[in-house]
């Protein structure tokens, strides 16, 4: 590939891989909308510098150097770390959104890529991407680099303008990091794709929210289930401390309608609330569940900011 010289030649060149810098960006960031905003920052970038791109390196190297860079610009401008230096819950990690899977979807390695990684379960789930935000930005961004997109130290180093050394050792310490904050209750590695089991889970979860059955309910959590509402800073721990809130919780409102849907390769639901009285249901909530060993390990609740992301309609 040449220097791109007209609009057009751009958008055809870098139009390609806005997917992919997009899911990059939302790894490093942990919120959806500000990865819309690190991707059209590192589109502007790119088209500004366009004429210093020579051909001499691939095109999507250097689209991911300006993406990473602009990410790191925005961590540093944020300033803002987890509450604590692990994470005991998602609810540390305020600013964290889910992942339409309809969209991950849509990145898939190409002929003229086939070094392009399609998006796996553990490197996208919502508790990666919470331990992730514990991170200083540079292991972050090395961490991201080596392994999930799987560059080398080499190329991972030249990208970051750091010595090779440099980059193994905070490869090291971002695993470990990572590797104290396993997921909960998280029994072997994650399989790639919610399970048939999994998905009965939340058929069955569907089935007794509508019906307002709180026993059923109960049945399909850990005893040491936890649930996270972020941005709220406040969380259950156990399922002790959460049902007995449930049924008020359930009932008080009005009637629900659920839609099984997909986030971050994860089993999840997408409610909707009648109020009494009223004939509409309206958009109300997202919960991503992680289940462990044929029970719901973990529940992050989202509001519906993010339905029309998912292709949901905001009524019924």
């Amino acid at each position: 590939m040449h220097s791109i010289a007209t609009d057009a030649e751009f958008a055809a060149s870098a139009e390609p891989y806005r997917r992919e810098l997009h899911v990059h960006s939302y790894r490093m960031l942990g919120s959806f909308e500000e990865a819309e905003d690190a991707v059209q920052e590192t589109f502007l970038r790119a088209w500004r510098s366009r004429d210093t791109f020579d051909g001499s390196s691939a095109f999507r190297a250097w689209l991911y150097r300006i993406a990473t860079n602009v990410c790191l610009d925005a961590i540093r401008r944020s300033n803002r770390r987890p509450r604590s230096r692990s994470i005991e819950s998602l609810g540390e990690v305020p600013w964290l959104q889910p992942y339409p899977d309809r969209l991950l979807d849509e990145i898939a390695p190409r002929e003229s890529e086939p070094d392009a990684v399609a998006v796996a379960r553990e490197t996208i789930e919502l508790a990666f991407l919470a331990a992730v935000q514990l991170l200083p930005p540079r292991q972050r961004a090395v961490l991201i680099l080596r392994d999930v997109v799987e560059w080398s130290a080499k190329e991972t180093a030249s990208l970051l303008d750091m010595s090779v050394p440099a980059v193994n050792s905070a490869l090291q310490r971002a695993r470990a990091t990572m590797a104290a904050n396993r997921p909960h209750g998280r029994v072997g590695k994650p399989p790639p794709a919610p399970t048939p089991e999994e998905l009965a889970l939340v058929a069955r979860s569907i089935d007794a929210h509508q019906r307002a059955d709180v026993a059923a309910m109960a049945a399909m959590l850990r005893d040491d289930v936890r649930i996270a509402m972020p941005p709220l800073p406040f969380w259950f721990n156990g399922k002790e401390t959460f049902v007995p809130g449930l049924e008020a919780g359930l009932k008080d409102p009005g009637e629900w309608r659920l839609v099984a849907i997909g986030a971050n390769r994860s089993p999840a639901l997408a409610t909707y609330l009648r109020p009494w009285g009223e004939t509409e249901f309206r958009a109300f909530k997202i919960d991503v569940m992680r289940v462990e060993e044929g029970l719901v390990a973990e529940i992050t609740t989202f509001d519906a900011s993010l339905f029309l992301a998912f292709g949901l309609p905001p009524t019924l």
